[in-house]
């Protein structure tokens, strides 16, 4: 069945998933569809739902996390409902990129005049590269790690190596009890496609341990309408650790003779029939005790698994076999 207008296919016939735990769930939106809240102190958070964002008050005005474009000009209206509720300045004064990608900084560029922006030296590269209006470069980057002290509070910010993108920083404010970590766990939630878009598993499994490392309460990700608790980041953690150990068995059991017997020479019939059925036999167990856990791991657990397997194979050549 399709829409006779559009030919896209009508509500009905989309498949259905799995109920969202409502402990995924964050605040109620406001009629702008926005929601700000306190995180600790100074210290607040911004959210549509979908994206996260955060600002720091200060004595000397305000330093702003990540611009993404889906919240936009809330993100002003945000900043403009803590000033007057609590008598501060909000003139922004720094922006501070987690990394370069425009769904985090799309909305950079309605901050501008004297906001002196920061990112790590990577991003500085990527932006220049990207050559986007709306994303304005940092003017000032550090490599591996870097101390803020902005109207009198301290910011500390670190690049542990490539993660889900080669500029993805942490972002600790130790005398607030918080960590921001953009596109690493998402609070509630299964990663959303390819283990959330991720260019370097390795290095996002290991940002998992890392944020672990810090001393934090508070976790501000990059997505869905909640904060985030250690716990979340520990059972994000287990999740990705059963998908590498399910994929392995997977590799090791799954016969690959009936895919390429039956697509000869068409190689790549071949390759995806066989990855396509190690990927299904490695999933499913995850499914099964993932869904109603974390909500969409009956959506995405496909898409990650496969991500997975292809790293587990390709970077740590785990069942590469020398042909004898």
């Amino acid at each position: 069945m399709t829409s006779p207008t559009t030919g896209a296919p009508s509500a009905t016939d989309l498949p259905d998933y799995a109920p969202v735990p409502r402990s995924a769930l964050g605040p109620a939106l406001n009629d702008q569809g926005y929601y700000v809240g306190r995180v600790e102190r100074n210290l607040y958070w911004v959210t549509d739902g979908t994206y996260n964002s955060a600002f720091l008050t200060t004595r000397d005005g305000v330093v702003l996390f990540d611009a993404p474009p889906t919240i936009g000009h809330n993100l002003r209206r945000a900043v403009d409902e803590i000033a007057a509720a609590n008598g501060v300045s909000n003139k922004v004064t720094h922006l501070i990129y987690s990394h370069h990608h425009a769904d985090h900084a799309g909305a950079a560029s309605l901050f501008d005049g004297d906001v002196v922006r920061i990112g790590h030296e990577e991003t500085r590269r990527l932006l220049f590269r990207d050559n986007d209006p709306a994303r304005p470069a940092p003017e000032e980057t550090f490599r591996d790690r870097r101390t803020l002290e902005i109207g009198g509070e301290r910011i500390e910010l670190a690049w542990h190596g490539p993660n889900h993108s080669p500029d993805n920083i942490f972002i600790h404010f130790p005398d607030h009890d918080t960590l921001m970590l953009v596109d690493i766990v998402n609070a509630g939630w299964a990663p959303v496609y390819l283990v959330n878009l991720t260019e370097d598993v390795p290095g996002y499994i290991e940002s998992g341990a890392t944020a672990l490392s810090y001393g934090w309460r508070h976790l501000i990700s990059g997505h869905l309408g909640r904060l985030a608790t250690r716990e979340d980041v520990t059972l994000h953690q287990q999740y990705l650790a059963d998908i590498d150990a399910s994929v392995r068995t997977a590799l090791t059991t799954v016969d690959p003779t009936p895919y390429f017997q039956k697509y000869g020479e068409n190689a790549w019939a071949g390759v995806k029939g066989y990855l396509d059925a190690v990927t299904d036999a490695a999933a499913a167990p995850v499914i099964a005790k993932y869904t109603g856990v974390l909500a969409a791991a009956d959506v995405f657990t496909p898409s990650t698994t496969f991500w997975v397997m292809e790293s587990i194979r390709l970077d740590l050549g785990y069942a590469s076999y020398v042909h004898p």
